[in-house]
Parts: structure tokens; sequence; C-alpha cells
């Protein structure tokens, strides 16, 4: 099960003087024989479950030569003080990765880590800016405008800003769940869904960045052929018609040579695909300026570009420049180009297409400018099927019978059948890349603000800008020429450059290095996602994709990604390519949004956000919103994902990735009781899925009543409703000789939960001999949180409640104060939850969180302030610091008195050789009328309670033997008693006790709660007595106090 609270043992000394204490936390059933050497302390387990500390066992340094901190100095070897080791714990680059592939893999690999530069503009929104903006903005987006309409059009841009903005509130929301380690996008999905969804989502992912390279490529090349040089062209049409075909042709050769020249870059070197990554951005900016500038001009000095049109059909002006019939000089005509065209000679008695002959030739303005009125025009969809004519509404047309050769005449034809879902497929690249910043996590200077702030601007300015553009393309440009795909209206140019100003050229060169660096940028991605994936070593046939040079560039995952970017290039068909990679990018948005909701739902506590802004609601909505767009785009394209995902899915289970990092998908495990006892039983869960198992030991009075009803509460309100809690109590005797005591105790356990804890848990009593002997045997092995028959004490830890009938019911609101941590050393990370826990109770709510740690004579407190703060940050707790300067003084005459007292009063005990359990109960007895003494001051109204009567512990037996007993011995004795000097470690111990407790009091007097580090507890039997004092001492004045004594396993993690 996971880890509890319960007791801690203790570990005997190494000179033997524990034997006695080992006996008593000793587990029934427990195999004797010398305990085996453990390599390192905490929980026994490799260190993949710390989440911060790069070493526990710290550097000896003389941390307890003095005096203050003498309480907590046998503990030191394994719970190193705060002050010496805060610095590891702020400065996260140099620790574990807190899971354990990334303890095996990285930690043998680990450079220097280089200090983080990037800031939100440079490190995430100008990358974001540069993936999102790119080839469909620039080759597309003015057909889907004429051919969809802008009403459909601004749905369609409205649909896919939606799925991304809520796609990345989610990723925003893992992202800052903790540090975000190399491999991006792949490792919050994976961490989040676990190996089996990780593997195959990250696929996915890593294909969609392989086909998204081969459509930038395809786009870089259909920009050469079309815009920038025709003439370069390899095959040419050889009959009428062919032209289509011979375009394909020519872009798998030229897309085939670029790809290897690109692929030759990115093995060469990355850093100069880095350093033209500006460059390039640069382009698209400058491009999409020149766009906003064109348009304003157009609004006052339209653009001259005349459009041919025949009847209503649009003609495409590659072989003629007059838009005329015939020329007509002298009072004699003679025929134009467009004559020849159409008709089989020149003469004016040459036959002639139907169509021709028919209708008229006029000239529209292809650009009429925002002021002319055409908006209006293209408000309306038009889809039409393969080869249909391009045709204006509204001009007259004579109809004529069913043309044979209108593909050899030069008409502007449609080149596929459009659709609204076609539409869809081909526009949704143009919005990703929103997981570009995401990648770049470990290059950012605060990755935690930088990923969400930068990302969601990149995405709401690229959206104002698709938003925007297709209101203006719509305003300004005429709809026969926006449904001309490739500028043949206007003698081949682009269509957007025709409406940029300047010059076209900026639109052009601008584009065509934009889907460049595009490319590049994805050649130079796909390659590290596979080798990210390869080395998790959750698919056994990708290993030999992670090796790569010795530098660690990917050179066996850059060859797969080649292969498999050639496919999409032998497509040939920017059209066709972009929904495939649509599907997978789709599909892995779906899973992020997926890994969002269920960790919001799960509310596991290592689900702290520093993106505050989510909800699960908008994450499901995200999830749905990506189905949808992928069944929209092309049912059968999303099949097929599903198929590939469901397939990689199901072999990765198969082969049994035995990987552990904490997902969702196993803390969600946990709440189904039979996988989860299954599931855990093959070793102690993730640190991210710990949550609070809570044994509660009660007492109960003479009628089997609850002695301390608030410590139920209170322990509703440290889950939250979450998790499991058992409340156990031990009565004494044997259950047949009152067995109805027995279940009468269980029915009042039950009734006294029901309506305290919020949620389920368990209320056994148990029968035994002695209660010491039932606390610790049976209560513990028996609630199931030993782990069968021995304790693993190490996934255990103990809580102790000082006052608790003073803590607030469930019914109760604190309006303000302070939770107040007081942080001596680190023994897993307990103290720094518990309060977390606490305040997401409707009780503790509106308490503030204030954390103090003790600086030494040695340490520099401003730092330690700063390390402190930089190390919550990363834990996304949100709490005030404090450094307490403890300066070494002389021990005082009232702490050498006090010192005394306790050791003669431990001493006359001994003399009157009470038994333990007689010492016991006399202990039993001073705690009863001290916590009576202390509710009659907190209840002034209230008549103070009448102690519960005790067992005397002084028989006539005994009494007359004492009067008998050696005169000479008891004078001896009482002599030795009076001239006793205390033991200095007893006294230094009372002196950490009591100014611990002066400075506690000081700072944390009107705290609602404090919670302090619990001293180790003694090593030997005759130190209980003296044990009890200090903490007596160290707690002393304080209202509610909760002493917190950690097993030494991590519960809490910076990492996502």
């Amino acid at each position: 099960m996971p880890t509890n609270f319960t007791v801690v043992p203790v570990e005997a000394r190494a000179d033997g003087g524990g034997d006695e204490a080992a006996e008593r936390t000793e587990a029934p059933g427990t195999p004797e024989g010398p305990e085996p050497e453990r390599p390192s302390p905490g929980d026994g387990n490799p260190r993949e479950n710390s989440p911060f500390l790069n070493n526990v066992e710290a550097e000896q340094e003389s941390f307890f030569e003095g005096k203050n901190m003498a309480l907590f100095e046998e503990e030191m070897d394994s719970n190193p003080m705060v002050s010496s080791l805060l610095n590891k714990l702020a400065n996260y680059t140099n620790l574990s990765q807190g899971v354990v592939e990334h303890e095996e893999d990285e930690e043998s690999r680990r450079r220097e880590a280089k200090a983080p530069r990037m800031g939100t503009f440079i490190g995430v929104y100008l990358p974001c800016l540069q993936n999102i903006l790119g080839v469909i903005l620039f080759l597309r987006l003015t057909w889907i405008v004429g051919v969809a309409g802008v009403l459909e059009s601004f749905l369609i841009v409205a649909m896919c800003c939606t799925c991304t903005m809520l796609t990345a509130i989610s990723m925003s929301a893992i992202a800052t769940n903790g540090v975000v380690p190399a491999g991006g996008s792949y490792y919050m999905i994976s961490r989040s869904l676990g190996p089996e969804f990780g593997g195959a989502v990250g696929l996915c992912f890593y294909l969609g960045t392989t086909f998204a390279g081969a459509m930038y490529i395809l786009g870089t090349i259909e920009i050469l052929l079309t815009y920038i040089s025709p003439g370069a062209a390899i095959f040419q049409a050889e009959a009428a018609g062919g032209e289509a075909a011979a375009m394909l042709h020519n872009m798998r050769v030229y897309g085939t040579c670029t790809l290897v020249l690109m692929a030759l870059v990115v093995f060469v070197g990355v850093k100069y695909v880095n350093k033209l990554a500006l460059v390039f951005l640069a382009c698209v900016v400058l491009s999409i300026l020149a766009i906003y500038a064109g348009v304003i001009k157009s609004a006052f000095d339209p653009p001259d570009i005349p459009v041919c049109l025949l009847g209503n059909r649009t003609l495409s002006r590659r072989s003629f420049d007059a838009c005329v019939k015939a020329y007509v000089t002298d009072n004699n005509s003679a025929a134009s180009a467009l004559w020849g065209l159409f008709c089989n000679g020149s003469q004016p008695s040459a036959t002639c297409d139907e169509y021709f002959i028919q209708n008229n030739v006029t000239e529209i303005q292809g650009i009429p400018g925002a002021a002319s009125g055409v908006f209006l025009e293209n408000l309306w969809s038009t889809y039409a099927h393969a080869g249909a004519f391009v045709e204006k509404k509204g001009v007259p047309s004579v109809p004529v019978a069913e043309e044979s050769r209108a593909s050899t005449l030069p008409y502007v034809l449609t080149d596929i059948a459009a659709s609204f879902t076609l539409l869809v497929g081909i526009y949704f690249p143009s919005v990703t890349g929103i997981m570009a910043g995401s990648n770049r996590s470990g290059d950012l200077k605060d990755a935690q603000k930088s990923i969400p702030t930068g990302t969601i601007l990149a995405i709401v300015t690229t959206s104002f800008i698709y938003l925007s553009c297709i209101v203006l393309f719509g305003a300004c440009i005429e709809g026969v020429v926006l449904r001309d795909k490739f500028g043949e209206a206007l003698q081949g140019n682009l269509v957007i450059g025709m409406l940029a100003w300047p010059s076209p050229w900026v639109i052009v060169i601008g584009s065509f290095f934009s889907t460049c660096g595009a490319g590049l940028q994805s050649l130079t991605g796909a390659p590290r996602l596979l080798q990210a994936i390869a080395r998790d070593g959750i698919i056994p046939f990708l290993r030999v994709f992670g090796h790569g040079k010795a530098n660690g560039e990917p050179t066996w995952a850059l060859l797969l990604t080649v292969l498999i970017c050639e496919t999409g290039i032998l497509i040939a068909s920017l059209d066709s390519v972009a929904p495939i990679l649509s599907m997978f990018f789709l599909m892995c948005y779906l899973f992020v949004n997926l890994a969002c909701a269920v960790q919001t739902l799960l509310r596991t506590p290592n689900w702290r956000p520093r993106f505050k802004f989510y909800h699960w609601t908008l994450s499901f909505l995200g999830m749905s919103l990506c189905l949808a767009l992928m069944f929209i785009c092309s049912w059968y394209y999303a099949l097929s994902a599903m198929l590939i995902a469901g397939c990689i899915y199901k072999y990765i289970e198969y082969r049994g990735a035995e990987k552990e990092w904490g997902d969702g998908i196993r803390g969600l495990s946990l709440n189904a009781a039979r996988y989860a006892l299954l599931r855990v039983e093959h070793g102690p869960p993730h640190t991210k899925n710990w949550r609070p198992q809570v044994l509660v030991m009660l007492n109960l009075d003479a009628e089997q009543a609850v002695k301390h009803p608030r410590l139920l509460s209170f322990t509703s309100q440290l889950k939250a409703g979450k998790g499991l809690t058992i409340v156990g109590s031990v009565l004494e005797g044997t259950y047949l000789d009152k067995h109805m005591e027995a279940q009468r105790a269980e029915e009042v356990g039950r009734m006294g939960t029901e309506p305290t804890v919020e949620g389920q848990g368990f209320c056994p009593s148990w029968w035994s001999q002695s209660r010491p002997a039932g606390w610790a045997c049976h209560l513990i092995s028996r609630a199931g949180l030993g782990g069968g028959t021995t304790l693993s004490w190490k996934n255990f830890a103990l809580l102790v409640a000082k006052n608790v009938d003073s803590f607030p019911q469930n019914q109760e609101r604190f309006s303000g104060g302070c939770i107040d941590v007081w942080w001596i050393v680190h023994d897993g990370g307990m103290l720094m939850l518990l309060p977390f826990l606490l305040r997401q109770h409707k009780v503790w709510r509106k308490c503030r969180m204030r954390i103090f740690t003790v600086a030494q004579v040695d340490d520099n407190s401003i730092q330690m302030k700063k390390d402190l703060q930089m190390f919550l940050y990363h834990l996304r707790i949100s709490a005030e610091v404090e450094v307490v300067e403890m300066v070494e003084n002389d021990i005082s005459a009232f702490t050498y008195e006090r010192t005394l007292m306790m050791e003669q009063r431990s001493q006359m005990l001994k003399q009157m050789q009470l038994s333990r359990s007689e010492r016991e109960r006399e202990a039993q007895l001073i705690h009863d009328r001290n916590t009576a003494s202390h509710t009659a001051t907190a209840a002034r109204t209230q008549a103070p309670p009448t102690p519960d009567k005790v067992q005397m512990t002084w028989t006539r037996e005994k009494l007359i033997a004492e009067k008998y007993r050696n005169r000479d011995t008891s004078l001896s004795g009482f002599k030795d008693l009076f001239s006793m000097k205390p033991d200095q470690s007893n006294v230094r111990r009372m002196h950490t006790a009591v100014k611990l407790n002066g400075v506690v009091l000081n700072k944390s007097q009107d705290a609602q709660l404090v919670l302090l580090n619990m001293p180790g507890p003694p090593k030997n039997r005759q130190g209980d007595e003296n044990y009890m004092e200090f903490l007596e001492v160290l707690t002393e004045g304080l209202n509610r106090v909760l002493l917190v004594r950690g097993g030494g396993r991590e519960v809490i993690t910076i990492y996502s």
C-alpha cells in the first residue's frame, strides 16, 4: 500500500545498547539475524523517489558540534539539517531527476549544466510564432477563404484555434506542475499517462513532426517551381492536361534532393539551424507586415491587377497578355493570342469553341481593395468538384452544350474536390507548433512562467493574424482570384503576394525561407523526439535509435526520420499530406487534454500546477474538440491513426514496460481496489502518487466512547477526503471474555467516524493482553500497513497532535491566521506537504502558510532564504519564508536546573522500583491531569473535567516492603540523588528544547497550527522519560502543535 502515517521504529545503537529497543519495535514474524547492510538511508528503495536530494548522506561535517541543535544530533546521519543542504534543494539542476529512468539514463551522461538564459519572448514566444505561421498561411489560406467563404473560413480557423488554446491551457498546467527535463511534450504525456500511452502518443507525435517536415519541403518546392523559377521544371507536360502529373514528378525529384540537403545540414551541426532560425522568423514577420501594409494601401490606392473573364469563367493568363478576342487597327481586325487558343486558326473564318463564340471577354480588377464592397460577395462558400470552372457570380454567361475539350483550353479549373471537412484537414497544420516552447524547457530561465505565458500569447497573436487575414482577404480580393489556388489568372503570381506592399517578391522570398526554416526545424526536432523514446526503453525494437554520435546527436534516428519523410514527399501533394499530419497532432493534443483532466480529477497531492487558470471541464472540452476534428478531417485517417496508436499501446503492454513514472493512469488504478492491490504489491508507489493513508490510534473510555473525537476531524482535514483511513483501538483482555464490548467499540467508532471523516475507512478493534503490545503489533500489522508479516518501517511516518481537543471540527472555519512550519531537519518532505493538504480543506483554506528554518552561526541566512524561496517555487507551494538566526550562547542556569530536576525524577522512579507498566501508568496520569488543566484554561467558562480513575501503583505489600528496607541503602540512595550532576548530553538537549521553544513562541504563538520536526526517539530504554520531557519543553506554551516524524521516504517532488 502507499506510504502510511504510523509508528516509526527505533534503530539500535552500534554498541549494542539498543537491543531492548529493537525488541520493542520488532514486528511479529520478523526473521532473526543481522539486518542487511543498506546502501543509503531513507526508504531502502532506489533513489528514484528522492525528488531533490542528490546525496542524502551529507558530507560528514560538524553538524552538531555546538549546543543549539543537540536535540536532533542522533539523526543527523540520515536526516540532514536544512541549513546544510538547502542550497542543494534549491539548485535542482545539480540534482537527481526523481525518477528511476533519469537516474540511470541521464546521470551518467549529464554534462555541466549551462546557465539558462532565454526568457519568455526569445525562448517560447518567437519559436511558437515561427512554427505556427508558415506554409498554409502563404500558399492555401486565400484559397480556403475563396472556397469556404468568409463565414465558414472564420468558423474553421476559430475551431482550430480554440482547440490549440484549450490544449495550451492543459499543457501549461502539466508543464508548470514541476520541472520538465529533456523530452518536452513527450515527457509530459508519458509521465502523466504512463509508458503505454506515452509510447503510443510519443510515436504519433514523432510521425506528425516527421510528416510536417515533408509538408514544409513540399511547400518549399511548390514556391520554387510555381512562383520563383517555373522554367526549372525537369518534367514537362507532353500532352494537354498533363501539367498536374508533370508537377507531381517535379515535386518528388526536387523534394528528395531538398530533403537530402537539409538532412546533411542537420547532420553536420544543429547550431547552424539554430543560428538561421531568427533569420527565417524575420522573413515571416516581414511578410506579414507586408500583407497588412498592402491591405491598407489597397483601401486608398488599389493595385491595377486585371483578371480576364470569358463569360463568367476565369481565364489563365499564362499564354496570353491582352484580354481581347481580336485587335482592330485601321478598320482591320487581327486575331489575338486568345483567339488562337480557342480557334483552330487566326482567320476570322476559323472554327472556334462554341462557348468562346457565344460569350464576351471582360476584364475585372483582381484586387479591388478594402473599400470596394467585394466582402459581401465573398461571405458564402463556393464548393465545387474536381475539374470545375472557377466562375464569377453575377456576370452574364450563355451556357452551351457539354464541352469535351475544356481541359485543353486556358480556363482556371479546380484541381481537387473541396469540402468543409477537407479544408479543416488542410488548415489544421497551420495552428500546430504550440509545443515549441515546452520542447525548449531546459534552456529557459524560468520555464514554469515562460511556457504558459509565451505559448498562450503566441496562440493569441497567431489567432488574431489568421482571423484578421480571413476578413481582410475577403474584403480586398475578388472571389475568383481567391479560388485560383496557383495564381493562374494573375500570370502565375502568388495571390497573397500581389496584395502585399511594396513588392510581391517580399512574400515569395519570405515564404520560401519560412518553409525552409520550418522544414529544418522539423528534421531537427523529430530525431531527438525519437531518441528520447528509444532511450526510455519502452519499445525494445527502437533502442538502436537511442544511439548517436559522440556528442549525442541522434544519427540513426535522423536516418529513420529521413526515410519516413521521403514517403510523405513521394505523395507529392501538400493537400494530401496535410490531413495525415493533422491526425497525428490532433491525437497528441487529445492526450495532453486527457492527461490534464485525469490529473485534475484525481487531485493527487503532487498535482500543484503553478498555472492556475485551468479546469478539468476545459481539458475535457479540448479533448472532445480534438476527437471531433479528427473525424471531421477524415474518418478513415482518424481510425487509422487510432489503430496505429492502439497497436503500439498493446505492444508496449505485451512487452511489459517496467516503468513507474507516477502517471495519472497509475493513480487512477489506485482507486480500483483489486487492481490497485495487485499492482502495488510489486513495490511502493511513485512519489507523485503518494497519498496519506492514515492509521488513527484512538483511546476509549470505560463506556467505549472516543476520548478525543476531534482527532478524527483532523484526520479528514488532513487527507481532504482522499486516501484511506483506518481508525483503530486496542482493548485489554481477550475477545472471548468481552466480545460485546468489542462490538460496542466498533459500532461507536463507526458512528463517530461517519459524520466527521469525509470519505471511507475502517473501524476495527483489537484485543491484547497488554495495551503497548497491541499498539505496536496488532494495530499496525493487522491493519495491513506492515506488508504482510514484516513491517517496512521506512514507508511510515508518525504524527503526534498536542492539545488535540483544541483542534477545529469540520464545521468550523478559520477566517485567517497562519499555519507555521518549523523545518529543522529533512526527513522526506512531509513537513512541506502536510500544510498543503490541510489548506485543501475548507477549515484551513484561508490560512496562510509560513515556513521557518533555523540558521546556525556559520550559515548565510540571506542565501538560505533565497534558496528556500526558490525550492518552494519549484515545489509549486505558496508560502512566506523566514530564516531565524539562533545565536549560540552559554547554557542558562534555568536549563541546567531543569535538566537536573528531570534526571532526579527519573532516578527517583527507578529507586521506587516500579515496573515499566506502572511507570507508564504514572506518566499517563500526569498527562491526563495536564490535559484537563489545559482544557480548563482554554475554556474558562466550563468546569474542568474530572480525571479518569487511575489504578494506584502503591499497594499495601509495597508499602510494608518499603518500610522495612535497609535504611542505610535508602539514605545512601537519596544522598546520591541530591548530589548527582546532570548528564552533559541531556543538558545540551534541554538547551536546544528551551532555545527552540523560545524562538517558536516568539514567531508562532498566535498561529492556528504549528508543525515541528519531532526529534528522533531515544535509542535506549533509559531515555524514555527524558525524551518526553524534551518534547514537553519544546512545545510548551503553544496551543495547537503537530509533531511530524517522517520515515525518510520522499513524498514530494519538483518534477512533473
